[in-house]
């Protein structure tokens, strides 16, 4: 394994695969047949980073990205770290009053965007947010309420008032000389900010994560290396580029490795098996509910996904027996995963290739290279003995260049010893390998009893007919909080409270037994695959009062 620090930028990294391996497949759409190798799609980020210094972007220019895993996604990223700007990424499940919270928050010049989602319409909300567009010459934007912003790209064909489109952008960059282009990557360097990221929102208001070529290609570099990668790889990433999953543990692994990324526009299920028995993927992605869904796909079977070796189960706590049988099933036998937050860029810790099946199944690994990860007593600060429960903390080259224009929240996560803290519990164990325990604010706690929804939710995994289970707290007059299982089961499978309670009882405490049990469709989820605890708690109170019973 290879733990050395790099110091290129994400152009360098791109250029060198261009001249190394220029016709090497780096990007595939198998849905599409739409393949870049190394060569040419370095060609088309030079016409767009050209294309973006005509409109008026430079070194520390905000580009607002809001667009599911489109082709010219990366194209974007690319282009702007090329010539020392940032790409800031929009959560592409953002209705209207986030979006322009976050594009004026984020400082953004220029808005690139898609025609949207299902259930939003970029075009309409960015001419709601940016009503004289509409009568404005492309580049000559002045809006009153958005002072920076000045242009709006479309990714795509269609021409709308006020927006430049893809072609007319890369025609633009036509203009302008490879001499201009190369001073402008001179003026980068890879301690610049080249991505922000907003926390997803779980907990608190959504702040902007700065992040720097050297944060991001590193972790990246070390997650390929733990996970055995080389050029003869080819991962399939079905998890949004908007997210440190996608934009760095995948982004980034390839482009340090020199593989191919074979990308999925947005999570379909059949797709993504499909581009996996397509391409002869060698890797996989994930949240849990992604592999839930794979897996539970009435066509799975159809598909031959013996080339997969390795893979990353991430984004929130992974269930063991969901582990197994991504092992089993899937032929992922080197499942892993890693433990991070955006913060951290996110990885803090990896389980990888060479540690045992166990130990990729039951912990999140240890820590990366050129990493100090500690388990802090949340009170004290002071280091917790092996096997007590703590703070996950870290601090090392992986640590944001701080939040956006908020000194204030950023000391409130780095602490003076450059300490960042994680929010969530875990413990180190006589091994060195750590366990996520649950949030600090998702402890319930009932009657005094502190509890651990993670402990609830390992259980209640091994009862027959249980899908997918989150645990949460459920507000009680008497006890403070009182524990809430929300259970998606099984088709066909015949499930009930008391089938639930009787389940636990005499297996754990009394006071862990689920009070209320609801059974579920979903659960209320970010972009990014994580699950809002806060939003089951709300949840909990409106199913009871349909149901008519008011918590004691």
């Amino acid at each position: 394994m290879n733990t050395q620090l790099h110091d290129l930028t994400l152009g360098q990294w791109l250029e060198h695969w261009a001249e190394t391996t220029p016709d090497k497949e780096y990007i595939v759409y198998s849905d599409r047949d739409l393949r870049f190798t190394w060569k040419t799609f370095n060609e088309r980020v030079d016409r767009m980073a050209k294309g973006l210094l005509a409109i008026g972007v430079k070194h520390g220019t905000h580009i607002g990205l809001w667009a599911t895993n489109v082709p010219d996604w990366l194209t974007f990223l690319y282009a702007g770290a090329k010539i020392g700007a940032v790409l800031v990424t929009i959560n592409t499940n953002y209705k209207q009053n986030e979006l322009e919270f976050l594009v004026k928050d984020a400082d953004i010049q220029t808005l690139c965007i898609t025609d949207g989602v299902f259930d939003g319409n970029y075009i309409d909300m960015t001419y709601a947010m940016l009503p004289e567009l509409r009568e404005s010459q492309r580049g000559y934007l002045i809006s009153k309420r958005f002072p920076m912003m000045k242009n709006v790209v479309y990714i795509g064909q269609e021409k709308y008032r006020g927006m430049y489109n893809t072609p007319e952008l890369l025609l633009l960059g036509e203009n302008i000389d490879n001499k201009t282009l190369k001073e402008a990557k001179k003026k980068v360097s890879c301690y610049d900010v080249v991505n922000m990221q907003y926390t997803s929102g779980t907990t608190g208001f959504p702040k902007g994560v700065m992040l720097t070529h050297h944060n991001i290609t590193n972790n990246g570099f070390f997650t390929g290396e733990g996970m055995g990668f080389t050029s003869d790889d080819k991962l399939c990433c079905c998890v949004p580029l908007f997210h440190c999953f996608g934009v760095v543990l995948a982004t980034m692994n390839c482009l340090t490795h020199g593989c191919t990324e074979v990308m999925v526009e947005k999570f379909d299920p059949l797709i993504t098996l499909a581009s996996i028995h397509k391409e002869r993927c060698t890797a996989l992605y994930g949240v849990p509910t992604m592999f839930i869904a794979e897996l539970n796909h009435p066509m799975f079977k159809m598909f031959d996904l013996t080339s997969l070796r390795t893979g990353i189960m991430a984004g929130s706590l992974c269930p063991i027996e969901l582990m197994r049988a991504v092992t089993e099933k899937m032929h992922i036998t080197h499942i892993t995963s890693v433990y991070g937050l955006t913060e951290s860029s996110p990885g803090m810790t990896h389980s990888v290739l060479t540690d045992s099946f166990e130990a990729r199944c039951t912990t999140v690994g240890k820590e990366y290279p050129h990493t100090e990860v500690a388990v802090l007593d949340h009170e004290t600060g002071e280091e917790c003995q092996v096997g007590v429960q703590g703070e996950m903390c870290c601090r090392g080259y992986l640590i944001m260049k701080g939040y956006y224009n908020n000194a204030e929240a950023t000391s409130e996560v780095i602490d003076k010893n450059g300490w960042l803290h994680s929010g969530d519990l875990g413990v180190k164990d006589e091994n060195g390998y750590y366990r996520i325990t649950g949030r600090i604010k998702d402890m319930i706690i009932r009657g005094g009893e502190n509890i651990y929804p993670r402990e609830i939710e390992d259980f209640l995994y091994h009862l027959e007919g249980v899908k997918d289970v989150q645990v949460a707290a459920v507000p009680s007059k008497k006890y403070g909080e009182e524990v809430g299982a929300f259970i998606i089961p099984h088709k066909n499978i015949k499930m009930t409270e008391e089938i639930v309670k009787d389940f636990c009882r005499g297996k754990i405490a009394h006071h862990k037994i689920p009070k209320y049990v609801f059974f579920v469709n979903e659960f209320p989820m970010t972009g990014s695959g994580k699950i809002q605890k806060f939003k089951l708690k709300e949840l909990s109170l409106k199913l009871l009062a349909e149901q008519g019973i008011v918590p004691v």
